[in-house]
C-alpha cells in the first residue's frame, strides 16, 4: 500500500467518524470526567473494533471476485446514503444519550465507562463496516488496521481535548455530507469498474 493510499484511509476514517454519535459521546464524557481515562478507554475500544473489522474483511476478501466486488460497491453506496440522508441531529442525540452515563469517579471507573460506551456504540458502525470493506478491497488487513486506527484515535483526541470548541465553529452536518460524497464517488467507481471489468 502506498503512503498516499494509507493517508487516504486515515483521512477517510477521520471524516466519517467526526460527525458520528461516538464523537458526540466522547465530548460529553470528557466534560464529565478526566480527559485521559476517557481518551484511553475510547481509543482502546476503537482499536479493538478495527481489529475485528479487518479480520472480518480478510475473510470477506476470499469470496468469489464478482460477489466481493458487488458487496464492496454496495457497502460504499450504503455508507454514502447513511451519511447523506441520516440527519446529524439524530447522531448528536444518540451520542449525548450514550455519553451522559459518564460521571466523575475513580480513574478506572471513568476508563471503564468510556471503553464500554464506545465499544458498545461502535458495533456495526459505519467505520467498522468500511474498515472491513477496505480490507476486502485491498487484501492488506494490517495496513487498513493501522490507518483506520490512526484516523479514529485522532477523532478521539479531538473529541476529548477540542470537541466542544470544534462543534461551536464547524458544522458536523457539512463534514457528514463530505464523507457521504467521498463514499458516493467510491461506490460509483466500484460499480463502473464492476460493469466494465
Amino acid at each position: 500500500m502506498s503512503i498516499g493510499y494509507f493517508l487516504f484511509i486515515v483521512a477517510l476514517m477521520f471524516v466519517i467518524e467526526l460527525p458520528d454519535k461516538t464523537f458526540v459521546a466522547t465530548i460529553v464524557m470528557a466534560s464529565k470526567a478526566r480527559p485521559m481515562p476517557v481518551l484511553l478507554g475510547g481509543c482502546i475500544a476503537l482499536v479493538i473494533h478495527m481489529a475485528i473489522a479487518c479480520a472480518a474483511g480478510q475473510v470477506f476478501a476470499n469470496f468469489p471476485k464478482t460477489i466481493k466486488d458487488v458487496i464492496i460497491a454496495l457497502f460504499f453506496l450504503g455508507g454514502a446514503a447513511y451519511l447523506l440522508f441520516v440527519p446529524e441531529k439524530d447522531e448528536q442525540v444518540k451520542g449525548e444519550k450514550e455519553g451522559s452515563v459518564e460521571k466523575s469517579a475513580t480513574w478506572w471507573k471513568e476508563f471503564t465507562v468510556a471503553f464500554t460506551v464506545i465499544f458498545i456504540g461502535e458495533f456495526g458502525d459505519l467505520t467498522q463496516i468500511q474498515a472491513a470493506n477496505l480490507t476486502a478491497k485491498t487484501h492488506l488487513p494490517f495496513a487498513v488496521f493501522f490507518a483506520s486506527s490512526i484516523g479514529l484515535i485522532l477523532v478521539e483526541i479531538l473529541g476529548v481535548y477540542g470537541g466542544q470548541f470544534l462543534v461551536k465553529r464547524v458544522s458536523l452536518q457539512k463534514i457528514r455530507y463530505a464523507g457521504g460524497a467521498i463514499f458516493a464517488v467510491l461506490g460509483i467507481y466500484s460499480v463502473v469498474k464492476l460493469i466494465t471489468g
